[in-house]
């Protein structure tokens, strides 16, 4: 077809060498944007209705509605970023220090 003189065409093997760590890169990206930004999300909604100064059940509904567009937020952002290191870091530490804050807040009186 349309190959250059005098370069030859690079082999398979060659092209799943170089493939394999962007492979991974974006597994890791895609795993940290569903279920870590999941976490995330519910651990924000969580501690908003947690927070929120209404009553019980209201707190809860506005906090899951946020949660959609959290989780789509950062859905979003966790492709966004091209810095694989700093979404992990950030999706993940949200969601532990955010589930260990609404560990210690406990339940709502």
């Amino acid at each position: 077809m349309f190959v250059e003189r005098g370069h030859p065409a690079p082999s398979p093997s060659s092209t799943r060498r170089h493939l394999r760590p962007i492979v991974w890169a974006m597994a890791a990206r895609s795993v940290t944007a569903l279920v870590g930004g999941y976490a995330a999300a519910a651990v924000l909604a969580t501690l908003a209705a947690r927070l929120l100064p209404v009553d019980r059940v209201e707190a809860t509904g506005w906090a899951m509605i946020a949660a959609f567009l959290i989780y789509a937020a950062i859905g979003l952002w966790c492709f966004h970023e091209p810095r694989l290191a700093r979404v992990a870091g950030i999706v993940w530490g949200v969601a532990l220090l955010g589930g260990a804050a609404a560990w210690w807040l406990g339940v709502r009186p």
